[in-house]
């Protein structure tokens, strides 16, 4: 430790240097780069009988249209105020009601969507239309015309998760309307998925993005793959059976921004201690159980939603069969050569 003349003359040189825009690196190197990683992301759980009567309490303060996005968004506690659920991700419950139109824009930030409740809505991107299941996950890419309606008698909710807080990061943040409420319809329901999910690809095809080009993974074809995977594959310790949605183009993640899961957790699993650098959000889709998160421990259900911070050690426990969806940034960090994981609790 310096002694009081030293530090006094050390006060004076930084007073010295602030207004021409420095500072000193040392007194705040130890905060910069951290041992581990150090998160302002808290654990979280949203219990969706909770939140569901001001979800549909929305619906009466403001029309989709007027709103342009009806959506309560899930902010951590960690960060209040900053609508985000994660440092880099962004997520909330988007409410259309029966005969709403959300009118079609466009936005350089990717979203997915994943049903929760109701069945009929749509989504349209690009020209194409996707009814929406529980269960099913969505696609919209990054600079795509997309909108969304509700021709169904019923109300439609899903999971927006955005890429907004890392896209804010690098100052790249645009966004058009079309002018119109819907855009036209070009191509007919499940073409995506007809023309390049099928194992095979239309000869000459040349990817225009990054992103898959099927953007509505419907959930009856993940349940049936999870069913397959449980009669034939072993279950890892931490994470049950773990499917991971992907480009069919190249296998990578079908969203360059966001990785997105879908998991099978068995009736009476208990998983080991699990941690990552990817700060996780899950929506359960079936089932009970419990998720312990450092030394907190949160029971969920089906439709609640819950947040893991960055290198937290938590762990799975299934009452009963359980499915989950999950999304984080893990694609960039790969790419960066960042993510690592560890089991266990060395």
């Amino acid at each position: 430790m310096p002694d009081q003349a030293q530090q006094q003359r050390r006060e004076g040189f930084y007073d010295e240097i602030r207004p021409l825009n420095m500072a000193p690196l040392w007194e705040v190197l130890h905060d910069l780069i951290t041992k581990e990683p150090k998160s302002r992301v808290r654990p979280a759980l949203w219990r969706y009988d909770e939140i569901r009567p001001h979800i549909m309490a929305s619906g009466d303060l403001i029309t989709a249209k007027e709103a342009e996005r009806r959506v309560l968004i899930l902010e951590n506690p960690g960060m209040p105020g900053e609508a985000k659920i994660t440092t880099s991700l962004y997520a909330g419950l988007q409410l259309i009601l029966p005969g709403e139109v959300a009118p079609a824009h466009r936005h350089t930030q990717s979203a997915l969507r994943f049903v929760v409740e109701g069945n009929g809505a749509y989504t349209a991107v690009d020209g194409e239309k996707a009814l929406m299941q529980p269960g099913d996950f969505v696609i919209t890419p990054s600079w795509t015309w997309h909108d969304h309606g509700n021709d169904s008698a019923e109300p439609m909710v899903w999971l927006d998760g955005l890429d907004i807080p890392m896209i804010t990061m690098f100052d790249a943040s645009f966004v058009e309307k079309w002018g119109e409420d819907r855009q036209p319809i070009a191509r007919p329901v499940g073409d995506s998925l007809a023309r390049y999910g099928q194992g095979m690809l239309p000869d000459g095809y040349t990817a225009p993005t990054h992103t898959s080009p099927v953007f509505s993974y419907p959930y009856s074809r993940t349940r049936d793959a999870l069913e397959t995977m449980r009669r034939t594959e072993e279950w890892d310790p931490a994470q049950g059976l773990k499917l991971r949605y992907v480009n069919p183009v190249n296998g990578d993640h079908a969203i360059p921004t966001m990785a997105t899961f879908m998991q099978l957790l068995p009736k009476g699993f208990a998983g080991v201690p699990y941690r990552a650098t990817d700060a996780m959000v899950f929506s359960v889709v079936e089932g009970m159980g419990t998720v312990t998160i450092a030394d907190e421990t949160f029971s969920f259900g089906p439709r609640d939603h819950f947040v893991v911070p960055s290198w937290a050690r938590y762990s799975l426990n299934a009452d009963t069969d359980a499915v989950l969806f999950s999304f984080s940034d893990r694609p960039v960090q790969e790419k960066l050569d960042l993510w690592r994981e560890q089991r266990g609790n060395g």
